[in-house]
């Protein structure tokens, strides 16, 4: 019954995109096929195998040294803040991304991380059927992040037509940052976090494939990869250094005013209808969570925190999933990969922002579509979740 209902949730997310569609007579259904399966492969690899097990042991064992590391740093400047035994949250979670940061900028300086992200992105454009930039920008945006990335590939984003634009902002919503990989890591169980990295890779190009399906010629397939100015290693490592103090402060300044809005439009709600927003969220949302393979019981719950990431951010729906311990093992793996990425509303004007910054023009023009890139994102969100589900 679990794999009839995942298998009804697949065709469901590819039902509601498929509606969405801009352009139904060009999609191509054999790269979607193969996806479909390079997804489930992964899947079963990474949750279910003793490869998949070692895989994901040796990523969360080096985020472990990699976050002790950073909590040095963290203790020398505020050692004592915290009373002992205690480590909150702005200390042990968001500060640490800055020391993740700066390791992306050494490896973006020796110039190891553009070859990865190049020949990953193409042999990816082999599989997906779509451009050169298109798979190194899906890359990419997994590892600088969802403003950072644009920055690589700046002298093309002015010559890109609407609808290559589109799939490279969907891209940078579908996927997380390498930076706050090891905070999410903290938070949730890291297999769920390794999975759904995976997993919306390849979504993201299924679901941009479905709502926004294109085919590119040679001749404008061009990746050339804007090289960063020539600087000096520590003006760059400084350079990488505040921009993670910047990503912390940001994320702590967000779950601030998030976390504090909410708890007043709960009391508001409660106080009116005897039923918080989350909650009356949750039927909404409960539906999704059902077809993803959560229990019928337990499905306005998951709904609950799958709306509160949609309306907020991860950082906060991930601190909601953490107090609901009575969800089962199974629900509570489905809804972890469905947090992993930055399918919220907060994320449209981030990239709008980061492109506009770029080319004003351009910026114009995701911001006219930001609201069907949340909706494509929130569909890779979903598929990744259903897939996992399957063999969680």
């Amino acid at each position: 019954m679990r794999y009839l209902i995942a298998i009804v949730g697949i065709l469901m997310v590819f039902v509601l995109t498929f509606l969405a569609s801009n352009d139904r007579r060009k999609i191509r259904y054999r790269p979607l096929l193969v996806m479909i399966i390079v997804q489930a492969i992964l899947a079963f690899v990474l949750l279910n195998t003793g490869v998949g097990e070692f895989m994901i042991k040796g990523f969360a064992s080096t985020f472990d040294h990699l976050l002790a590391y950073a909590m040095q740093g963290v203790n020398f400047v505020f050692g004592g803040i915290a009373n002992e035994g205690q480590s909150p949250f702005f200390l042990s979670v968001l500060l640490p991304i800055i020391f993740i940061s700066a390791l992306i900028g050494i490896l973006q300086y020796t110039k190891i991380l553009p070859f990865i992200i190049r020949y990953i992105g193409l042999i990816l454009s082999k599989v997906n059927g779509m451009g050169k930039l298109e798979s190194y920008n899906a890359v990419a945006s997994a590892i600088l992040g969802q403003s950072e990335v644009f920055i690589s590939v700046k002298k093309q984003i002015g010559l890109l037509p609407k609808h290559r634009l589109y799939t490279l902002c969907a891209s940078a919503m579908s996927t997380v940052s390498m930076s706050i990989v090891g905070a999410y890591m903290t938070m949730i169980n890291p297999k769920y976090v390794v999975t759904a990295l995976v997993l919306n890779l390849f979504g993201g190009f299924i679901i941009a494939s479905i709502l926004n399906p294109y085919t590119v010629d040679k001749e404008e397939d061009i990746l050339e990869v804007q090289e960063e100015e020539k600087q000096s290693f520590f003006e760059m490592l400084g350079e990488y250094i505040m921009d993670g103090f910047k990503v912390a402060i940001t994320v702590a300044a967000m779950l601030i005013g998030f976390v504090a809005l909410i708890a007043m439009v709960n009391g508001i709600f409660d106080g009116i209808f005897g039923i918080s927003f989350q909650e009356l969220l949750g039927y909404v949302f409960a539906p999704f969570a059902f077809i993803m393979g959560v229990p019928w019981h337990e499905a306005v719950e998951a709904g609950s925190i799958m709306a509160t990431k949609m309306v907020s951010n991860e950082f906060v729906a991930m601190l909601e999933l953490g107090k609901h311990t009575a969800l089962s093992a199974h629900t509570v793996g489905i809804v972890s990969v469905f947090l992993v990425s930055f399918a919220n509303f907060s994320s449209i004007g981030i990239i709008a922002g980061a492109v506009k910054g770029l080319h004003e023009k351009q910026g114009n023009v995701v911001a006219r579509f930001g609201l069907k890139l949340l909706y494509g994102a929130t569909m890779v969100s979903v598929l990744s979740a259903t897939v996992a589900g399957l063999f969680l």
